[in-house]
């Protein structure tokens, strides 16, 4: 996946602006004004249009660095059947850590949200080491959990005093784990 805050870091470090880079694109079947608005989106994080292969290795080649300075490698689980609260609680412990480091942290840490989180970083690790990637100087560089909403069939009633009922269900998240080489400008 395409990283747009390692895009920006390396055009400001090779001294490009947004249309050099476009113009890299143009043989790629984008029109001039399309290049250039499909860089900017990707710096900004904003993946539309989707870029492949040919366009991340099109922008290396424009900038003269590998393709693989570009991307991080990311996994993620959707709809995990726990709440967003207490996987934040272990996502919170690992991001930023050393990939060895964060297997540590999870390994001993005892919630069962460290199970989801294990399942989804070395998922993450695994696309790292199919892309041939030095697996030693990985990081985790993003953690991050979403609300998924109320998993289906779980929404109950409880009964409470004089009468009354409340209503409860469970509660889903999407866990997204991004992992990185260690910056080395």
């Amino acid at each position: 996946m395409l990283s747009g805050e390692k895009l920006r870091q390396w055009r400001t470090a090779v001294g490009m602006n947004v249309e050099d880079l476009a113009s890299a694109l143009i043989p790629a079947g984008l029109t001039a004004d399309q290049a250039c608005a499909a860089v900017k989106n990707w710096e900004r994080e904003y993946l539309k249009p989707e870029p492949k292969s040919g366009d991340i290795e099109g922008l290396a080649r424009a900038m003269g660095i590998s393709p693989r300075d570009l991307v991080v490698w990311s996994a993620s689980h959707r709809f995990a059947p726990i709440a967003p609260r207490k996987v934040r609680l272990i996502a919170d412990l690992i991001r930023g850590r050393s990939v060895q480091d964060a297997l540590d942290v999870l390994k001993f840490a005892n919630k069962r949200a460290a199970v989801f989180v294990d399942k989804v970083l070395r998922s993450a690790i695994a696309s790292a080491d199919e892309q041939e990637a030095d697996i030693e100087r990985l990081y985790v560089c993003q953690a991050r959990v979403d609300y998924a909403g109320v998993r289906l069939n779980t929404r109950r009633w409880r009964p409470k005093d004089r009468g009354r009922a409340v209503p409860w269900s469970r509660k889903a998240c999407h866990i997204h784990v991004a992992v990185d080489v260690e910056k080395g400008f």
